[in-house]
């Protein structure tokens, strides 16, 4: 088995939930194959670059072993060498910033915020 279809691939090697997740996310655009735009049915093959933005990460990898079937995860860590960027750290200072629709701060939560404020 020289190729094989990069959706079919992205689900074998566990990078995606289920196989039409991956197809819609090559139909979306999200997946790049040696940077081209991957279809569903863009074949790869060994030494290929793989690009997928998964959830809200993208992912980087390089094409080591082709498989077309769903193998356990220790065996599909082997298919592929994980090129993916280290994100960016964190912001050293911290940022105060409360939950979506929390409403309005109560009074106590406004003097811990006008303290944080002013220390800076």
């Amino acid at each position: 088995m020289e190729s094989t279809r990069v959706d079919r691939w992205l689900w074998a090697v566990r990078l995606t939930k289920t196989r039409p997740d991956a197809a819609a996310a090559c139909r979306g655009g999200h997946v790049r194959v040696n940077d081209k735009p991957a279809k569903p049915a863009t074949t790869v093959s060994p030494g290929d670059e793989v690009r997928a933005r998964v959830g809200d990460r993208t992912r980087v990898v390089e094409v080591v072993r082709v498989i077309q079937k769903r193998v356990g995860a220790v065996d599909a860590a082997t298919c592929f060498i994980d090129r993916t960027p280290a994100p960016p750290p964190e912001a050293a200072i911290p940022v105060a910033r409360r939950d979506r629709g929390a409403g309005r701060p109560t009074k106590r939560e406004r003097r811990v915020l006008d303290r944080f404020r002013s220390g800076m």
